[in-house]
């Protein structure tokens, strides 16, 4: 099975067993969630989805949204989200999780904390024994002497890489940021340390690390699917 299939298999699930009429929806982002939106759109259409009302975790989804005719709420309107359905890079043994390479990782987060119920829907590929094994650590940092992080990272095991576009162009997030791909050689052994004290650093926005906020995760397999729960 393709891994297209295989996404669309995931957003499918997530929204028959968990989304209901008159829910406070949060759209994550991603190529996996992209499908999601399309899904709540059509059920919108057809009328199997009533009185929803979708909170985008970017500018991406919100165009998306938009485009599906999906009604549109935000955080200071509907402070509390009934589920979001959202992607993640890595997904380790307790479901804590590595998010943001498709730069939205604050949104995500401020919407995460809000949602009564965190869905992430994944492929078997996202698995990883310890966070950082795959993907890199994306921290958004503020524009503004952006590169005073890098030593700082440096010495908290990292390699930091700013990244850019195709074109060569800093990435600049929807909040106006860059992020810093930090890469961990060895994997990160201690998430909670490692979220706390990049927390405490001035200058840094946020950080990938999504820690106790998954309450279930989708994962779709070449055998079909899995469901694993997580906080609750």
């Amino acid at each position: 099975m393709q891994i297209e299939d295989l996404k669309k298999q995931t957003a499918h699930y997530a929204i028959e067993h968990f989304i209901k009429n008159g829910m406070i929806i949060g759209l994550g982002t991603g190529s996996t969630t992209a499908y999601v939106i399309r899904e709540i759109a059509e059920r919108i259409k057809d009328g199997r989805l009533k009185n929803i009302i979708g909170i985008p975790t970017s500018k991406d989804s919100e165009d998306l949204a938009k485009k599906s005719n999906i009604p549109l709420g935000t955080l200071y309107t509907y402070p509390s989200i009934d589920v979001t359905i959202d992607g993640a890079d890595e997904v380790d043994p307790n479901l804590d999780l590595i998010k943001g390479l498709g730069g939205a990782l604050l949104r995500e987060k401020l919407v995460a904390e809000a949602s009564k119920q965190e869905i992430i829907v994944i492929d078997d590929r996202k698995r990883v024994k310890q966070l950082g094994e795959k993907a890199p650590l994306p921290v958004e940092v503020l524009s503004f002497a952006w590169s005073i992080q890098v030593p700082f990272l440096q010495k908290l095991g990292a390699e930091p890489v700013l990244r850019r576009q195709l074109n060569g162009d800093t990435f600049v997030t929807d909040n106006n940021n860059y992020i810093l791909d930090c890469h961990f050689a060895d994997g990160i052994s201690n998430p909670a340390h490692l979220a706390e004290t990049l927390k405490g650093k001035t200058g840094i926005v946020e950080h990938g690390l999504f820690l106790n906020l998954a309450t279930t995760v989708v994962v779709a397999k070449q055998t079909g699917i899995e469901v694993l729960h997580g906080v609750q």
